[in-house]
């Protein structure tokens, strides 16, 4: 016959077990996360913006709150089990307390300031972050959100690129920032670098913004963090934070105009008597097309199809074949050349510095 009194003991022991494998696996992934290195890491652990940084301590604010809550309520719950477990199968009824005002004061008051407190740490940091000003040098980037693929024009520059984002690095004792101006082309999307700022959505119709400062130069990594189709998880996106002599020779290469290639005419007429024109934009030449990114200094770039491969030429040729051998559902049509044009094209593409 099997004891209750035994299986009581046995789960309230089970229960502690697992609350605590519970706890210290958290722990453990809190800590791995902590330990990230590395700029091209998408941490939230390691803030390299002062948006990201204010969200950062934040929320460790927000974490420190509530595990007090937490260790007191759960000290006082094993308390209360392992003190006024019932000893006997007949036992008298534990003392009831009814009408206590100092107890009812207490639970009231309490929670009422921890939530206060909360909220007025949290609105500090909202109007910090989306009430700033944009002061005078602040570097322009008007973010357009497609499927599959990011659209970043510096109107400023006379600039357009895609899928990876220059921007200036920010000396705090010189600030320079950079303000992002979020739209979408299609449907919803989020901008998200874990390292640099929180999530803003990209709405059609709407205008978002949201700003950066990054402190170090590096290359950060994020995606966007909205299910806007389905190739949503490989809509990645690269922000190269440069120095401010890199950021200028970037500039003035982005300006550069194509120079046409002899070696790489056949390519180039295929290109402009293809599809590729409808989509593509290649300055000075026909293409004029804003559907797909713009390829004009394709080359600069390290990776295609919104960083899902590295930018090489067998890369390039497999995206033009077969796109959906590198990003199943994108938008991207096959061209399916014949080997020669294929070789041609592709050969023309890397002229395209």
């Amino acid at each position: 016959m099997k004891d209750p009194k035994h299986e009581r003991k046995l789960g309230t022991i089970l229960g502690l077990s697992v609350g605590i494998a519970i706890l210290l696996a958290a722990l453990f992934l809190a800590t791995s996360l902590c330990a990230a290195e590395g700029p091209a890491i998408p941490s939230i652990f390691k803030p390299e913006s002062t948006p990201a940084d204010l969200s950062y301590h934040l929320a460790l604010f927000v974490l420190a709150i509530t595990g007090i809550i937490f260790v007191i309520v759960f000290s006082l719950l094993v308390y209360a089990i392992m003190k006024f477990k019932r000893r006997s199968a007949d036992g008298p009824e534990p003392p009831q307390v009814y009408g206590s005002n100092q107890i009812e004061i207490a639970w009231t008051v309490i929670p009422v300031l921890i939530v206060l407190v909360l909220f007025m740490a949290t609105a500090r940091v909202i109007h910090a972050i989306q009430d700033a000003r944009m002061p005078k040098g602040a570097t322009e980037v008007t973010v357009i959100g497609h499927q599959y693929w990011w659209e970043f024009r510096y109107p400023a520059l006379g600039i357009v690129t895609a899928n990876e984002l220059h921007i200036p690095v920010s000396d705090p004792s010189r600030p320079s920032p950079t303000f992002l101006k979020l739209l979408s082309a299609d449907t919803d999307h989020s901008f998200w670098v874990p390292r640099l700022a929180g999530k803003t959505d990209l709405i059609p119709n709407r205008e978002n913004k949201m700003w950066v400062d990054p402190h170090n130069i590096g290359v950060y990594v994020g995606q966007c963090s909205q299910y806007c189709g389905i190739q949503h998880a490989k809509m990645l996106l690269r922000v190269y934070v440069d120095s401010p002599s890199q950021f200028e020779q970037w500039v003035q290469l982005e300006k550069k105009k194509v120079q046409p290639s002899a070696a790489a005419s056949e390519g180039q007429r295929i290109f402009e008597t293809t599809a590729c024109i409808n989509c593509h934009t290649v300055s000075g030449t026909i293409a004029d097309g804003n559907f797909g990114p713009d390829l004009t200094h394709l080359m600069s770039r390290d990776t295609i199809a919104s960083g899902a491969a590295p930018n090489t030429p067998e890369n390039l040729k497999t995206w033009i074949q077969d796109p959906d051998s590198i990003k199943p559902g994108s938008l991207m049509p096959a061209m399916k050349l014949n080997d020669h044009d294929l070789t041609e094209l592709t050969a023309y593409l890397e002229t395209l510095q």
